[in-house]
């Protein structure tokens, strides 16, 4: 706890419309959640970051965002670049600089990255993005495979990406289930690990093989995360709903 008190960016102490968000969400979700901080020193505490969280619960990008405020950042994310135009959310989503992502196909999802990651070094923010995409549909939690998305814009900008895992909220809100509220401040405990070395250099153009290597380190390195949290061996290979015959649903990006 040292460690957060000590931090504090000039995200945080500059007031900005995360202020009002913060102080609606944070007491809120601290009747539900205490949430232990670990290895909170890998979030760079200025400049961009991409971080890469697992997704397990409609409820974890919550407490991803509440870690991230306590460490002193401001929790950015991408948004459907759909949600842009309806009244009002717009307006609220570009308050908060979230960065709006369309449905990219192959040939323009690399153009889209560099514009994202351009934005970011620009102004020195960091975004939250979600490798997998959609809730992990692996039966037991663990992180399915990854889509490139995350990898893309850190590359093309020479960002730091920075896996992270959390375990515990799914005792608030289960993976398509019901909320709990009783019993108040269950346990949630957030890892972040040190910045992941992608395999090829930063400002090339990732041939997909590459695109495929980089987001395996990547979702390799947030297993492991998820598998000391919880005291356990991830699995040897990630889940692929597609040869499950599952639709995966809820995109968070390309």
């Amino acid at each position: 706890m040292s460690e957060i008190r000590r931090r504090a960016s000039a995200e945080k102490t500059k007031p900005t419309p995360f202020w009002l968000a913060a102080a609606v969400v944070v007491p809120a979700v601290g009747l539900l959640a205490k949430i232990e901080i670990e290895g909170g020193e890998h979030l760079p505490e200025n400049g961009p970051y991409v971080l890469a969280p697992n997704h397990y619960s409609e409820f974890d990008p919550i407490i991803v965002a509440v870690a991230t405020w306590r460490l002193g950042r401001a929790p950015r994310f991408m948004a459907k670049e759909s949600l842009f135009r309806v009244p009002v959310v717009g307006g609220v989503l570009r308050g908060l600089g979230m960065i709006p992502v369309s449905r990219a196909t192959s040939a323009s999802a690399a153009g889209q990255a560099i514009a994202q990651a351009a934005e970011l070094v620009a102004d020195g923010r960091g975004v939250i993005v979600y490798p997998e995409g959609s809730l992990t549909r692996e039966p037991d939690l663990w992180p399915m495979r990854g889509k490139s998305g995350a990898v893309r814009v850190a590359v093309a900008g020479d960002i730091p990406i920075i896996p992270v895992a959390t375990w515990g909220v799914q005792s608030i809100l289960p993976r398509y289930g019901k909320l709990s509220l009783w019993p108040l401040r269950k346990r949630v405990r957030v890892r972040f690990g040190p910045r992941v070395e992608l395999p090829f250099a930063a400002g090339q153009t990732p041939s997909p093989a590459q695109l495929v290597a980089g987001t395996d380190a990547v979702m390799g390195r947030i297993a492991g995360l998820l598998g000391e949290l919880r005291d356990e061996q991830p699995p040897a290979h990630r889940w692929n709903p597609g040869e499950h015959g599952q639709r995966e649903t809820g995109r968070l990006e390309s």
